[in-house]
């Protein structure tokens, strides 16, 4: 399997450039955020990702998780590259210096995350719940539970882990049957929950379960979900760690990848109950576990981004070392690197700019995030918290879309190469076919911003990000250089045909809205290719004043800068016009979509 090398030039290119990580660092908690600082954490969360987690990658997909006698072990590295983060202090990053967090910005902390799923996506997804239950916590839970659980968590010490799933009920948690008997100052909880990722393992002295269930008379539905805290070990006032509570692991399952993540069926309660202490009211845990699930929404937007990287480093590596064939034109006696073939360049340029409209997708979502929660004027805030809510699901659901399609164009590249384990390339692609499936299916997530997001504030977000975009058209078109004019040319046309479809589902919304949601995730993927344009255009005009006007460092990065616009200039030749394509499925596809009667399918 290829060496795995963070992006560290292009994530700094997009923290800076797009994110405006200056801006998140004069904000008031963050600003130990200095620039050498950044390049710091950078450069250490490198070395572990490259050194420790990627080598791991391949050995811990071959060997797997095992369940031996109730017990989970993971594979042979894992425990030890697991302590390695928990030394360095990664998991603390971004949060409450109160509690052992650092305060950092989440921008920098997306950053860092993309390394570890990059590195080892199945290792990585133990800090990812393990973030989004201190999240949940630091929201939610009482001062006594934030006192006994956080500091631990936060440290990586214990890890965390979401209980939402059960047999019968798949992606309608309103389903959900596991029971919450009240016993005095805690409840004793009984039922079965599936696909549990890291449900048990053996890299932490404790897991912290976040688990949903229902009270005695709760109503029905999703209204009578309680969010329950239920440890594998009961902890002590004292925060030591006390008896096994009563809950196992009873079965792993077997997947198509992610082999070496333990992906567990958890019993809770076989022995008369397992002792749990409600957070929030009881009733409200679906309330709760949103904020669990809205991180995790954008940390899993950023493993389809990672895997779709690390497939584009082999796929390169490939590329630039298989000869194989004659160029076209005959210019080359003797067979060439594929590289130099137009159709494996075509495919290599598609993946390196998807990967970069992806990334810079998911870090300025991030970034908006810090503005909102740190901003000190409260209409600033609301604006960022807007744009997170609007993105959120697009984060979430057209990075895993694209991390699928790039990852099969890597196996596509390696050829015949990519179809055996041997090159890795095949593992990619079954470890990210999860993605558009957890956390909310990239339908559900379609759903989401039709119905939470563009109708609910009658489209005021979306007008507010195509405001954003026109500002940018205006400054393409005071910009020298051959290539602003086609990129700002084809970043017009997303915008209408965005602004379009907009307005048609805001109409038909009103009236029709199962032909409004079968155009949902054709909308998704609408506003992802077209954000994506817009931002790498952006990234492309702070490219071109570079090498018009100099600054720090724009010789030597000359190279880098040129590659940024050519890179937005493919993407606007590319992969922009295929708006036109998404829209048509919005505005014309709705009613042939529902048409056929059920028993001619």
């Amino acid at each position: 399997m290829t060496a795995y090398t963070p992006p560290v030039a292009d994530m700094r290119f997009v923290l800076d450039e797009l994110a405006r990580l200056d801006e998140i660092a004069a904000l008031p908690g963050y600003e130990e955020a200095t620039p050498e600082l950044v390049e710091s954490i950078l450069s250490e969360a490198g070395k572990l990702a490259s050194e420790v987690w990627a080598p791991l990658n391949q050995s811990g997909d071959h060997e797997g998780s095992v369940l031996e006698n109730g017990v989970v072990r993971t594979p042979k590295g894992f425990p030890d590259a697991y302590a390695r983060y928990v030394e360095g202090g990664w998991g603390s990053l971004p949060f409450d210096p109160a509690h052992g967090g650092q305060g950092l910005p989440w921008a920098i902390a997306a950053a860092t995350q993309e390394m570890w799923h990059g590195a080892n996506l199945s290792l990585a997804l133990s800090p990812l719940l393990t973030q989004g239950a201190v999240e949940l916590l630091s929201a939610h839970g009482s001062e006594t539970q934030q006192a006994l659980y956080l500091a631990k968590m936060i440290s990586g010490e214990w890890t965390g882990t979401m209980n939402l799933t059960e047999p019968q009920a798949g992606s309608d948690v309103g389903a959900l049957k596991t029971r919450a008997e009240p016993a005095g100052d805690h409840y004793l909880i009984t039922g079965q929950k599936t696909y549990i990722t890291w449900g048990e393992h053996d890299c932490a002295e404790n897991i912290v379960h976040m688990v949903l269930a229902r009270t005695p008379g709760a109503p029905a539905g999703t209204k009578g979900i309680s969010l329950f805290i239920v440890p594998k070990f009961l902890v002590k006032p004292d925060g030591s760690l006390g008896e096994r509570n009563d809950l196992r692991c009873v079965s792993l399952e077997g997947k198509l990848g992610i082999h070496a993540s333990p992906t567990c069926v958890m019993a809770y309660g076989d022995a008369g109950g397992a002792k749990g202490w409600l957070v929030g009211e009881e009733n409200r845990g679906m309330a709760c576990m949103f904020t669990m699930m809205n991180s995790a929404r954008l940390s899993v937007g950023i493993q389809g981004l990672a895997v779709a990287e690390r497939a584009y480093q082999a796929a390169l590596a490939f590329a630039k070392e298989r000869v194989q064939s004659q160029p076209i034109d005959g210019s080359e006696r003797g067979a060439v690197p594929i590289i130099r073939h137009p159709d494996v360049r075509r495919m290599l340029m598609t993946m390196k700019a998807t990967i970069e409209a992806m990334r810079a997708l998911a870090y300025t979502t991030v970034a908006a995030q810090d503005k909102a929660k740190r901003h000190p004027d409260a209409d600033i805030r609301a604006r960022n918290q807007a744009r997170v809510d609007l993105l959120t699901p697009v984060v979430k659901g057209w990075l895993t879309d694209c991390g699928c399609e790039l990852a099969s164009i890597g196996v596509q590249i390696h050829g015949g190469m990519g179809f055996v384990e041997e090159t890795g390339a095949a593992q990619f692609y079954r470890d990210v076919r999860i993605t558009p499936i957890y956390e909310g299916t990239n339908g559900i997530q379609g759903l989401d911003l039709l119905t939470r997001k563009l109708l609910r504030d009658d489209g005021a977000a979306m007008t507010a990000l195509q405001t954003e975009m026109g500002v940018t058209l205006g400054e393409l078109d005071s910009l020298p250089g051959a290539d602003m004019a086609p990129i700002r040319e084809a970043l017009a046309d997303g915008i209408h045909e965005l602004s379009t479809a907009s307005d048609w589902l805001l109409e038909l919304g009103e009236t029709d809205l199962p032909r409004a949601a079968a155009g949902a995730s054709p909308y998704l993927r609408l506003l992802g290719t077209v954000t994506g344009g817009w931002l790498l255009a952006r990234g492309a005009a702070a490219a071109q004043r570079y090498l018009t006007n100099g600054g720090e460092n724009a010789e030597a990065r000359q190279g880098f800068l040129t590659a940024k616009i050519q890179t937005a200039r493919f993407y606007a030749d590319n992969i922009l016009p295929r708006a036109a394509a998404e829209a048509a499925a919005i505005n014309r596809g709705s009613e042939s979509t529902l048409a056929l009667d059920e028993e001619f399918f």
